[in-house]
């Protein structure tokens, strides 16, 4: 995952050739360096063949500034041609340093003339592409030290309902203190939520886990690698959890360089001694807050009529009640008193007051802490409870002897909050309510899903700009789905017994029961989100923007023009203006839904990479799945409808193992493997670069994924193997990206599972799915899918739909030979075409770049997806050449039906979002790198 600092907005201007038969011809007329030349003149001669080539025009760059930030560039790269004024040149050290990343112009220069010798014809990164590059070299990351205040600190327990809206992670709560923070569990979107919240998570010392599992844990990886970027060193963080924890660690290892900054503290042990499972276990004692924790391990019927030793308990079965104790509260301290046993004022009063006994300086006598200070009152207790099961719960009635002391009406000591994590099911037992209220006085907060929490999205951001895109054009971006009275009942606020005197509350997202000073103890609603609904939101953009109430009906216009009367576009060779795959198609053939359509880590307006294929009665496949895929699936399609659409998965397809592509893919795993409990299935396939398979070994030993693993090596193109690649030839500069030594495969283990993957493809209309190599980092690749051709009226063999997907990369020759004549090419496009000095330093691409890919392979329509974070809504685009191409946005969703109209809708989403294509979204941009906010 690539923390993207923030630079300014360039806009690059510029007319580009027309397509080419010769493919090589657009890579071969990039010429990065000549974009940044740092001589006066432009170059008289871009390419060999210019005199023989008068159909072709040549790109003409004027570099326009478009940020209210102005940002200076090296002076190495300046170009008097640039408009550019002074400023911070922080954004772009790592693209200026062409040394360290192995791009010096001479060496550029060779590869633009000579792409076969070079192995790649527009520029990459060696070092980056070979995983030798500086970021992913460890850090000895040390752990904050922190000097405490236990005297007038502040503290409070805050409830991040990181998925509360869509029931797909257990909610966090944030324990604060003015010098130390904890948080328990950190379920994916987590660090999403704390980004728009303005909540430190670069603050955390210490994260709690109630259950290790994707549940609870899913955030975690996304978490530990912002913290890792954070400053020049990183920051380190203790993570707590229950018995073999230390599995999920050695997981996160395989795609996290600096793994070393998490402090694995595991406790407890999966020992089936009901005294040692039941004990009260101290984690922290320190001057401000007392820590333990109480296991719960389920009874596990399923045990009955088998032998012990068949049933193995894992980790995840293991669930966790914490106590978190303050420490007493000393009396008012009596000035009266101190005076008359000859202390003066000064120093020796705040040691009194911190319970250390002082001599009088007036007496020889010693004066100690009660001979001056009021009674003491016991400090707050806050309990988090989390019950997955009924059998977690007779476990929790049995942990009697570890809790009697905070039961009854005067207990040892008083609980003052209860913080319920366990599911509706649960609290609504009368059994369980009948525990609750042994704790006399103790306010309950229910912090599992409630119904309550429906109304109000997590991540209102993000729902402001669907509701704005939904107003424009409901075609491609339909309103967020339904929950289904099913789903609602069970999630209906807890029945409370009316002849108990039970204090309880519904969560909602930043709620506060304050904690310290005392006379602030209590529920503070004042930080809860106001409901926005859509007719708001609606009335406030016809106010911003007046004239989108005729766009939108304009947009809506473009769907009511017959088909057949198309005239035909220039750039298609066929001779109708739609290719004969998508003629008479249907609207429940396929569509693309775009999850997520971020680089690197997530934020307020973008989730991270994640695309749905739906195939609708046939299934679907997922290319690429990051963080928060699930509550994206959750948002587009409801709770039933993504729970259809997880069990209905035929394939997933991962294309690198950086974080912002794969670690939503537990969550998936995991849900499936519960819908799919009672019901005969196979296990999921799932297709990636082989250091996925380390990861997903290691966290199986947590929790049954139910899969089978498919290197994408045996799923490339019999035809074209890699052996015969032109990218990665015997001899060439990248042939370490591709295989290196010590990876023997054991083809009895793979070829069941690709006769498997044969028959799930067939199954779901598609004839193949082929991986090919790319560059971006060891081991990446992007994706053909192929739908089943058909036959015509006419009795001629019409083939099936296309859509390739680049992964992360450079432009390269195996992604346009692999996307020639693509039905759709969903292509990444990182960074701006002003900006691609830093587009080769970290291998990914710009908007011309990714258009010209495109172009070069013939594809009917390209959707640009993957934008950097320093572009929160929209990113900067010149719409001279985007005739067949489209921007994504988060929820995007593309019937194959609607493919004609796509490139049509693009000035009026440049419309949607005029007053933000200029406005300095540092803020967003600062909380994305640090994930603080």
């Amino acid at each position: 995952m690539n923390t993207m600092p923030q630079i300014t907005n360039l806009r690059l201007l510029f007319s580009t050739a027309t397509n080419h038969p010769n493919p090589s011809f657009f890579l071969s007329s990039f010429k990065p360096n000549s974009l940044l030349k740092f001589n006066n003149k432009f170059p008289t001669k871009l390419h060999k063949s210019s005199s023989s080539s008068s159909s072709s025009s040549y790109p003409f760059f004027t570099c326009l500034s478009s940020s209210r930030k102005p940002h200076r560039y090296n002076s190495k790269s300046f170009n008097p041609n640039r408009r550019i004024s002074t400023g911070n040149t922080s954004s772009l050290k790592q693209s200026d340093n062409k040394e360290e990343s192995g791009l010096s112009s001479k060496k550029m220069e060779l590869e633009m003339e000579d792409p076969k010798k070079a192995g790649m014809a527009a520029g990459f990164n060696k070092k980056r592409a070979e995983g030798r590059d500086k970021s992913s070299r460890p850090k000895d990351l040390k752990l904050k030290v922190r000097r405490l205040n236990p005297v007038n600190t502040i503290s409070y327990v805050q409830v991040l309902g990181t998925g509360m809206d869509t029931q797909d992670t257990s909610p966090s709560v944030l324990l604060f203190f003015d010098k130390q923070r904890f948080i328990f569990n950190a379920g994916e979107g987590l660090q999403r939520f704390c980004t728009e919240h303005k909540i430190k998570l670069s603050k955390i010392d210490h994260i709690f886990l109630s259950r290790v599992c994707s549940e609870t844990a899913g955030g975690l990886p996304g978490l530990l690698l912002t913290l890792a970027g954070t400053g020049e060193e990183g920051i380190s963080v203790n993570v707590w959890g229950p018995s073999d924890f230390k599995y999920l660690v050695d997981a996160m290892k395989s795609f996290i360089p600096n793994a070393a900054m998490v402090h694995s503290r595991c406790f407890g042990t999966l020992d089936k001694n009901p005294e040692k499972l039941h004990d009260q276990l101290k984690l922290i004692d320190d001057e401000v807050v007392k820590i333990s924790a109480i296991l719960l391990r389920p009874n596990c019927p399923e045990t009955q009529g088998h032998k012990e030793d068949d049933f193995s308990l894992k980790s995840s079965d293991v669930s966790v009640l914490y106590i978190c104790e303050l420490p007493e509260i000393r009396g008012k301290f009596d000035l009266e008193k101190a005076r008359s046993l000859g202390l003066r004022p000064g120093p020796k009063y705040r040691e009194l007051q911190e319970g250390i006994s002082v001599k009088s300086d007036l007496k020889d006598i010693m004066v100690h802490p009660d001979d001056v200070l009021g009674p003491s009152v016991p400090g707050p207790i806050v309990l988090l409870v989390d019950c997955p099961t009924l059998s977690h719960f007779q476990e929790l009635l049995l942990s009697t002897s570890a809790l009697d002391t905070f039961y009854g009406e005067t207990p040892n000591k008083r609980v003052n909050c209860v913080i319920h994590l366990s599911p509706a099911l649960i609290v609504n037992s009368s059994d369980y309510q009948k525990w609750m209220s042994r704790f006399h006085g103790a306010e309950h907060i229910i912090a599992g899903h409630q119904m309550k929490n429906v109304e109000i999205p997590i991540l209102q951001s993000s729902a402001r700009v669907a509701a704005r895109l939904n107003y424009l054009c409901p075609q491609f971006f339909p309103a967020p789905g339904y929950w289904s009275l099913e789903n609602l009942k069970s999630s209906m606020p807890p029945v409370i017994n009316e002849d108990t005197d039970l204090k309880t509350i519904s969560a909602e997202n930043l709620l506060k029961f304050h904690l310290r000073p005392l006379a602030q103890l209590g529920l503070d609603r004042s930080n809860v989100p106001k409901t926005v609904g859509p007719t708001e939101i609606i009335n406030d953009l016809l106010l911003e923007i007046p004239e989108i109430s005729d766009a939108s009906q304009q947009v809506g216009q473009l769907w009511k023009v017959d088909q057949n009367t198309i005239k035909e576009e220039p750039w298609l060779n066929s001779q109708s203006g739609v290719p004969s795959c998508l003629e008479d198609i249907t609207r429940e053939n396929v569509e693309i839904v775009l999850l997520g359509t971020g680089s690197s880590q997530p934020s307020k307006y973008r989730n991270v990479s994640s695309i749905f294929i739906n195939l609708f009665s046939k299934g679907s496949v997922l290319l690429d799945c990051g963080e928060g895929t699930l509550g994206q699936l959750k948002r587009r399609f409801g709770i039933e409808g993504a729970d259809n659409a997880v069990k209905g998965l035929k394939c997933i397809w991962i294309s690198h193992i950086h974080a912002d592509h794969h670690t939503g893919l537990a969550r998936i795993l995991a849900l499936r493997r519960d819908l799919l409990k009672r019901v005969p299935h196979d296990p999921l396939i799932v297709i990636g670069p082989r250091q996925l398979k380390r990861f997903l070994d290691a966290y199986q030993r947590l929790e049954d994924l139910d899969m089978q693993f498919l290197d994408c090596r045996h799923t490339t193109d019999s035809k074209n193997t890699f052996q015969d690649s032109n990218l990665f030839t015997k001899g060439s500069q990248m042939q370490s990206q591709w295989k290196r030594p010590n990876s023997p495969v054991d083809m009895t283990l793979v070829s069941p599972i690709i006769n498997n993957l044969k028959e799930v493809l067939k199954d779901a209309g598609l004839d193949d799915v082929i991986s090919f190599p790319v560059v971006h980092c060891p081991q990446a690749f992007g994706v053909v899918l192929k739908g089943r051709g058909k036959i015509g009226n006419n009795g001629e063999i019409i083939n099936g739909w296309k859509i390739v997907y680049s992964g992360d990369t450079r432009p390269c020759p195996e992604l346009i030979k692999a996307a020639q004549g693509a039905t759709v090419l969903i292509h990444e496009a990182t960074f701006e075409d002003a900006l691609v000095e830093e587009a080769i330093a970290r291998n990914h691409s710009t908007t011309e770049e990714a258009i010209g890919v495109g172009n070069s392979a013939g594809a009917y329509r390209i959707i640009l997806t993957h934008f950097s974070q320093r572009y929160p809504k929209i990113p900067v685009f010149d719409e001279t050449y985007m005739h067949k191409t489209c921007i994504a946005f988060d929820m995007m969703s593309v019937n194959f039906a609607d493919l004609h109209v796509l490139p049509r809708v693009l000035p009026y989403l440049k419309l949607l979002f005029k007053n933000e294509m200029v406005v300095d979204e540092a803020d967003d941009v600062d909380n994305v790198a640090t994930a603080a906010a």
